[in-house]
């Protein structure tokens, strides 16, 4: 007997599978796939050029070492922390604590850590813990990174936008976002926010800005979201601004760490400092524990043997992430050196044409005279063979609608200039700015 096979409907799937936060994503991926030779100023991922297969095996060899003379383990301890599943919150906390100190000047509590499976299952627990209601919902800065923005609709979770301005965000337009979303009958629960670099406006703040957004977080009773993937990479060298968390006096800051960056995307290890007191029904915990119980549910546990892998280049360079990136850190100085030159040079005096020099990290907003759609980045790679992103993806500004995202991060030199020649060609095509 033949039976039809099933077709499910996509109006009986949750609504989010449809939003365009989470089709941005797939997007970018599918379109980067089908022209493989295309310069590609869309990804912001690390540098190739350090990456070693030997290193992994040093680095789980540095971690074995841990084990056995710091904490005393034997062969058997050995097999069971590599192999086997692993406490929910994190097997290397301790370790991630260590540079937490050594690097930022955070001194938390190990138990305030938690390992997650990427920077992004930490803010979705996050996300997920804070919404205990119909009426709560987060901040967000505009722009703001995709991953945020498709998290929170996955759960139902509003975003109300703070708009930044060109110079970033002021904290006294924070208060008066918050307090109109409070006027409005609902509960803002945090702002999520990447002080350094931003991701994708590339956006810094300075310490007095810092200092001003948690005597905000105290004064209208929210949390602060702080995302931390490229603050080691400044452009120049010289005193880096505290984060947030090192500021917090009062637990107003959950802390969101990635290793991607720093050490290495295929180990997908990230984590929360979640230090926050718990109280109520269940007696006094904090907000790690209650994160892990959540993760307990979703991914159970973080990979031991990749967590291992991350600890022993932790051990390897002295707890020390800055120190690990030494030459990292050099190569992303050359390369947003590279582009903003190359901007300067082809650029220059372009009416329509503007941009603002971040002081690090790894993208430049650019914005151009004609809209920049999807469509236009297929057509980009199909006439030019250069890729970018549309920062519509990133925001509901309207002029968003007219900016694409350059990220320098995976790129050399060479490939920048080719990239932007080609990039300056798609420009010309779609002629001068309506006023010039």
């Amino acid at each position: 007997m033949t039976r039809t096979a099933v077709a499910l409907d996509r109006a009986d799937l949750h609504a989010s599978l449809a939003d365009p936060a989470l089709l941005s994503m797939t997007f970018l991926n599918e379109i980067a796939g089908r022209f493989p030779e295309a310069v590609s100023f869309a990804p912001g991922r690390p540098t190739e050029d350090f990456f070693d297969p030997s290193d992994l095996h040093r680095y789980l060899d540095a971690y074995i070492r841990h084990l056995i003379a710091e904490k005393g383990y034997d062969g058997a301890g050995v097999r069971r922390e590599l192999f086997q599943y692993g406490r929910t919150k994190g097997v290397v906390h301790e370790l991630i604590a260590r540079h937490l100190e050594h690097d930022e000047g955070i001194v938390c509590d190990p138990e305030a850590v938690v390992v997650t499976v990427g920077a992004q299952e930490a803010l979705w627990l996050v996300l997920r813990a804070l919404k205990a209601g119909p009426r709560d919902v987060v901040l967000a800065l505009d722009p703001t990174y995709v991953g945020l923005t498709g998290a929170a609709r996955l759960l139902d979770l509003p975003v109300r936008s703070v708009p930044e301005g060109p110079r970033g965000v002021r904290p006294e337009q924070v208060r008066e976002r918050i307090r109109a979303v409070r006027a409005a009958g609902e509960r803002p629960r945090a702002l999520y926010l990447v002080p350094d670099f931003s991701n994708p406006s590339g956006h810094s703040l300075d310490t007095g800005t810092r200092r001003e957004l948690l005597e905000v977080a105290e004064q209208e009773d929210v949390l602060l979201l702080e995302d931390n993937p490229y603050g080691y990479f400044r452009a120049a060298d010289g005193s880096r601004p505290p984060t947030l968390k090192a500021l917090d006096t009062g637990q107003r800051v959950v802390y969101l760490g990635s290793l991607s960056k720093t050490c290495f995307p295929g180990a997908r290890v990230g984590f929360a400092v979640a230090d926050q007191r718990v109280t109520g029904a269940g007696g006094p915990a904090l907000l790690a524990d209650e994160l892990a119980r959540a993760k307990s549910m979703l991914t159970v546990n973080t990979p031991p043997v990749t967590q291992a892998l991350v600890g022993g280049m932790l051990l390897e360079h002295g707890g020390s992430l800055l120190e690990a990136n030494r030459r990292q850190i050099e190569v992303y100085r050359r390369n947003l050196r590279a582009l903003l030159q190359g901007l300067h040079r082809r650029f220059a005096g372009t009416p329509g044409v503007r941009w603002i020099s971040p002081a690090g990290g790894f993208f430049v907003v650019l914005d151009v005279p004609f809209p920049v759609t999807d469509a236009l980045v297929e057509e980009a790679a199909v006439r030019h063979g250069v890729l970018f992103t549309p920062m519509r993806h990133f925001s509901g500004q309207e002029r968003a609608g007219r900016q694409l995202r350059l990220s320098c991060s995976s790129l050399d030199p060479d490939r920048i200039e080719d990239g932007l020649d080609r990039l300056a060609a798609l420009i010309d095509e779609h002629g001068a700015a309506p006023d010039a």
